[in-house]
């Protein structure tokens, strides 16, 4: 095991991503993501997906050379286009823009396309509780659970994601996939060879299974299945639902590809995703006033601390994530060679 600090992993994973053929900015921007990740204890979105990234730039399935642009624009609605590049510059702009644009229409929604894994979405969020604003995120991703009643991957795990700031205290910061758990802990647990729960994931003949790799060739369950016990049991409407509402917001509304028209992010070869991001900004300023809405999230933050037990959204990660600002963050043996050597 070795300690690193957060700019030296940073350096490494940029270098990392550079040698596969990422431009400088494009490496920098996925370099501070992933180590974020890494350091708030998001090992599914951190460093285990530097050599996934690479492994697509080197077969083309990412446009290295890409910079993200603003592509088309009406008033406070906008469409970053990241050009078949890694997601994440592309998401900094979006929600560069869309905070602009709230500033001066009061709301906005900033959409990505032409995009791809886009990591942890409420960390694209930040900046906005930093405004003092409020802020929504969607992502869709390759076809990985059925429709409700169904058997084969039509959705992605379509993240959701939500921040509120506060006026003292950490944002509340919710992000949540629509399947019953994100899809890179399957990927993370078949790296370390261990298996899976009951009910996060089916084989390829829709038998539920605990094997990951066997789940990631296979499909996820929906949020608030439950263990399956046996084949054909309905997956969750609730789960698929939603998962449905996120895959028309961030494709059919945008023109980004739905889920099962994208290679799956967990092989090398493969289309370009062309998946969809989209990003919703509120000035509060606009409706109740900034100090009145600050007000009602303490009344309700209190409440639910009247609890014991209760653990605010973000708490957790934003505790994980000062204590590696400090100490730095740990980094396995099989972890360090694989990122000098991707």
């Amino acid at each position: 095991m070795t300690r690193i600090t957060i700019d030296a992993a940073r350096e490494l994973v940029a270098a990392a991503l550079q040698r596969a053929g990422a431009g400088p900015a494009m490496a920098q921007a996925a370099a501070r993501a992933l180590v974020l990740a890494e350091a708030q204890g998001l090992a599914s979105h951190g460093l285990s997906r530097v050599a996934q990234y690479s492994g697509h730039l080197r077969n083309g399935r990412v446009n290295g050379a890409a910079v993200p642009a603003v592509r088309r624009s009406k008033g406070g609605a906008a469409i970053v286009d990241a050009q078949e590049g890694l997601a994440f510059g592309a998401c900094e702009l979006a929600v560069h823009e869309a905070i602009a644009r709230a500033r001066e229409f009061g709301i906005s929604v900033v959409d990505v396309v032409n995009s791809h894994h886009c990591g942890v979405v409420v960390d694209h969020l930040r900046p906005a509780s930093a405004a003092g604003m409020v802020g929504l995120g969607f992502s869709n991703s390759p076809a990985a659970m059925p429709a409700a009643g169904g058997r084969h991957p039509v959705f992605g795990t379509n993240p959701v994601a939500a921040i509120f700031p506060r006026r003292d205290g950490v944002p509340l910061m919710i992000d949540l996939s629509l399947s019953e758990v994100a899809r890179g802990k399957l990927m993370v647990a078949a790296q370390q060879g261990r298996s899976i729960p009951p009910g996060w994931a089916l084989d390829a003949s829709g038998q539920p299974t605990t094997d990951p790799q066997a789940g990631m060739d296979g499909s996820m369950l929906p949020f608030g299945t439950g263990a399956p016990t046996g084949p054909g049991l309905a997956n969750s409407p609730k789960g698929a639902m939603l998962a449905l509402v996120v895959e028309l917001l961030v494709s059919a509304l945008i023109g980004a590809n739905f889920g099962f028209e994208a290679s799956s992010f967990f092989v090398d070869e493969g289309n370009r995703p062309h998946l969809g991001q989209t990003f919703l900004v509120i000035d509060p300023e606009a409706l109740a006033g900034r100090e009145g809405f600050l007000d009602r999230v303490e009344v309700l933050v209190r409440e639910m601390l009247a609890d014991d037990g209760v653990r605010l959204p973000g708490a957790r990660r934003e505790a994980l994530l000062k204590a590696a600002q400090a100490d730095g963050i740990e980094v396995g043996e099989a972890m360090w060679r694989s990122l000098h050597a991707a």
